[in-house]
C-alpha cells in the first residue's frame, strides 16, 4: 500500500519505520520539505519514501495523522473534502498541559471529534498506546507490539490491521471508534506511569492469554 504521513516527529519516523518493514510505500509531510526530507532519510534506506509539503494534494489511500491533537483537527480541516474516503489513521492522545486529563469531552475522544469535523473520512483510532522507540523496533521483551484498533468502518479496520501485521506488529481490533476514548485514557495512563516505573518510554501495553 501507498501510504502518507502527516508530521516529522519520533512517532512518523517510528511509524513510517514499520510500514517500509511492511513493504509499503511512504510519503512524509511537513511544512518544511526539508524536515520530511530528514524523516525519510532516516527510516529508508532502500528508496521506499518521499518527501512532500503539508498543504500538497493526497493521492494514497491511507493517511496517518502523527501530530499532536490540535495539529491533527488543523490538517482534516485543512484538507476537507481531499480526505473523503480515505482511511485517517489518528495515533493522538488528547492530553491537557499537565498530563493529568484529556482535553475531549468526556463522552467523547480524540478520534471521534476528528471524525465529526470531516464527513466521509474513515477514521481509525491506532498507535496511541505505542511509543516511538519501541515502534522503531517493534517489539519489547521479544514480543511483538500489540496495536489497538477501533473504528466504525470494517474494511477502514481492516487496513490498519494489515499494515500493522506487516511490520511485524500484532493487531487488536477493539471494537467501534467510541472505543478510542478507552485506548486514549489507556495511552494516558501508560504515558504517565513512565516515571513512576523507570522505563523511560520503552514499555508496551500486552495482553497475553
Amino acid at each position: 500500500m501507498n501510504v502518507t504521513i502527516i508530521g516529522t516527529g519520533n512517532m512518523a519516523r517510528g511509524i513510517g519505520r514499520r510500514l517500509i518493514a511492511g513493504g509499503h510505500e511512504v510519503t512524509v509531510l511537513d511544512r518544511e520539505t526539508e524536515a520530511a526530507e530528514v524523516v525519510v532519510s532516516d527510516i529508508s534506506a532502500g528508496g521506499n519514501a518521499r518527501a512532500g509539503r503539508s498543504g500538497d494534494a493526497i493521492a494514497d489511500d491511507v493517511v496517518v495523522l502523527a501530530v499532536y491533537y490540535p495539529d491533527a483537527r488543523a490538517a482534516v480541516e485543512h484538507y476537507g473534502d481531499g480526505l473523503s474516503g480515505k482511511v485517517v489513521i489518528d495515533i493522538t492522545n488528547p492530553v491537557n498541559d499537565t498530563f493529568d486529563g484529556l482535553v475531549t469531552p468526556p463522552d467523547s475522544s480524540a478520534a471521534q471529534e476528528l471524525a465529526r469535523s470531516a464527513a466521509g473520512v474513515r477514521v481509525v483510532k491506532a498507535f496511541n498506546t505505542t511509543f516511538a522507540g519501541t515502534l522503531s523496533e517493534g517489539r519489547v521483551a521479544g514480543q511483538p507490539l500489540d496495536v489497538f484498533i477501533a473504528g466504525d468502518d470494517e474494511d477502514a479496520k481492516a487496513t490498519v490491521a494489515k499494515l500493522a501485521q506487516d511490520g511485524g506488529l500484532n493487531p487488536i481490533d477493539v471494537g467501534p471508534l467510541k472505543q478510542a476514548r478507552q485506548l486514549e485514557a489507556m495511552g494516558l495512563l501508560h504515558m504517565t506511569l513512565q516515571g513512576s516505573l523507570g522505563t523511560g518510554f520503552s514499555s508496551a501495553l500486552k495482553i497475553i492469554a
